[in-house]
């Protein structure tokens, strides 16, 4: 290491004075001019990581749905995951040092993670559609070059993209092509295999309007269309040239405010999704005749995924365990169909991508997807191969088919991460295969009444939480003040977690009516605001 580069060009990126971040699930997310410090030194970490791990890592800058202003920078793993945990701190600790800690800091780190400082480092490196995105990924390419090591920047993509690349390479072509034509083409090519089968192809021409909010998506979109076969007609809105990323439109505006996006003209019955700022996220929707909105979430889109695969599953008659991983988030009534109806186990994790995805990697067929829409389809490498297998060989036609539809699910899928594009190419292709109208999938089950809110605290670590956050362990008689609560009203349940971000504490729950919500909800926000140090004047029905 260099110890003198490393001091020149760690006084180019000063660490404003007094700033600490943390390496959440997001990685760091905050103001765009706060980061310049941060990205020189998550390129620095890249390239110890990408040692550690003798494989390319990722680094993409974004900060997804969060405003404009804002941005971030996460890693991705040799597999296309997100970085392990144990170098979350790493991060942490480095992204906070003092000009004059960081060489010590970093052979620390080498040290801790055996790390083999001869080996060579290689790290791709994305960005999102943000003004301030170019000059910090600038930075970061600093970061890596300081230490000696190699990189490759793809520029614009989507975040999925990315971890795509990541995966490819380091899995030396057998996942796809490092490109994005190879994207383009993997997936362009299942899509269009899988709905030549469907019972209308060729006649009817599936449109669908796509709010992409002013984001990366619909560039990528626009490059990807040519693959498309031409019975499939997408309508781009929000496509970054009038107006600003995530601005009063996107997955996150729709799903929080349960209502369509500013510049999106929704005629009833059309088939409309909106992706997130970095297109790692969707949700789809509709107005039905009398100009009611109904929202379609990622439980329901993890649903028609489940019996998509189920039917499929049944009939190449493998013993291939299948199971869907939610978080408390989750409506009820997507737990009560999946575990009752479609007779699918359920299991429930704590909020947060890796969490769902750890679980879902212990089964043959993993289906994860949060409310917010961010999820994906996770295959072990047994059930792959099996599958690809008997559709090559199967003796039986019928398994053969089966066998041959799942074998371009498996390609459709990015499972290295949600991605919005491929999840709405699944999606598009199982509506299209069962001739399911947008109306059809959305009456499979009714949605709970429900509400989210958020308390203001004056330390959101008095709350601890147990079993997957769906009680609480401290403050001590809160718990019991919840049940209390929930005990008044049908088929209702609450439960609060502190945000992993700011001083709040978030409040979830559901009852039969929307009225009892939300009194439901208030009554939890007043239990919060009174029993583990409300902040401010107390909540308002």
């Amino acid at each position: 290491m260099d110890s003198e580069a490393l001091k020149k060009y760690s006084a180019l990126h000063p660490k404003p004075p007094g700033l600490t971040l943390q390496y959440g699930t997001a990685g760091f997310r905050t103001k765009a001019e706060q980061l310049d410090h941060v990205m020189f030194r998550m390129g620095l970490l890249a390239v110890l990581r990408s040692k550690a791990v003798v494989s390319t890592i990722g680094i993409m800058v974004t900060a997804s749905h969060n405003p404009e202003e804002d941005n971030g920078v996460k890693l991705v793993d040799p597999l296309g995951e997100m970085l392990h945990p144990s170098w979350e701190e790493y991060a942490t600790q480095l992204a906070n040092a003092e000009e004059q800690e960081l060489q010590k800091i970093i052979i620390d780190i080498c040290q801790k993670a055996a790390v083999n400082q001869h080996k060579d480092a290689l790290v791709f490196i994305g960005r999102d559609t943000r003004p301030s995105s170019e000059k910090l990924s600038q930075s970061v390419i600093d970061g890596i070059s300081v230490l000696g090591g190699q990189y490759h920047d793809y520029g614009l993509v989507t975040t999925p993209q990315l971890h795509y690349m990541v995966c490819c390479q380091n899995t030396q072509g057998q996942y796809g092509k490092a490109t994005l034509e190879g994207y383009y083409e993997k997936l362009s090519k299942a899509f269009t295999e899988l709905i030549k089968q469907s019972p209308s192809a060729g006649e009817s021409q599936r449109h669908l309007k796509i709010d992409c909010a002013n984001g990366i998506g619909a560039l990528k979109l626009s490059e990807m269309e040519p693959y498309f076969p031409k019975e499939v007609i997408i309508h781009l809105f929000n496509d970054g040239t009038k107006e600003k990323l995530n601005h009063l439109c996107g997955a996150d505006f729709v799903k929080v405010h349960q209502k369509p996006p500013r510049g999106l003209d929704m005629k009833p019955n059309e088939r409309c999704c909106s992706f997130d700022g970095d297109a790692d996220r969707i949700v789809y929707y509709y107005k039905d005749a009398t100009g009611h909105f109904h929202l379609i979430d990622g439980d329901k889109i993890a649903t028609l995924i489940s019996i998509f695969l189920k039917e499929l599953l049944a009939k190449v008659g493998e013993t291939l365990n299948m199971a869907v991983v939610q978080t408390a988030y989750a409506n009820g009534s997507s737990t009560c169909y999946l575990e009752e109806t479609l007779k699918v186990p359920v299991h429930c994790v704590k909020t947060g991508v890796k969490h769902l995805h750890h679980k879902a990697q212990e089964f043959d067929v993993g289906v994860y997807f949060e409310a917010n829409g961010h999820g994906t389809v996770l295959f072990s490498k047994a059930a792959e191969t099996k599958i690809r297998q008997l559709a090559k060989e199967g003796k039986d036609d019928e398994k053969r088919e089966a066998a041959k539809v799942l074998e371009n699910m498996i390609d459709l899928i990015n499972q290295t991460v949600g991605d919005a594009i491929s999840d709405m190419l699944v999606i598009e292709a199982i509506l299209a295969l069962k001739g399911l109208t947008v109306q059809q999938w959305d009456a499979i089950y009714t949605d709970l009444p429900n509400r989210l809110l958020k308390v203001q605290v004056a330390d959101r670590r008095v709350i601890v939480t147990t079993d997957a956050e769906r009680c609480v362990v401290t403050p001590p008689g809160l718990q019991e003040k919840i049940d209390a609560l929930v005990k008044k009203y049908k088929l209702s349940r609450a439960f609060v977690r502190p945000s992993g971000t700011e001083d709040v504490v978030r409040i979830y729950a559901e009852a039969d009516t929307q009225e009892n919500t939300d009194a439901l909800a208030h009554e939890v926000s007043l239990a919060v605001y009174h029993l583990a140090g409300g902040k401010g004047a107390p909540p308002q029905p």
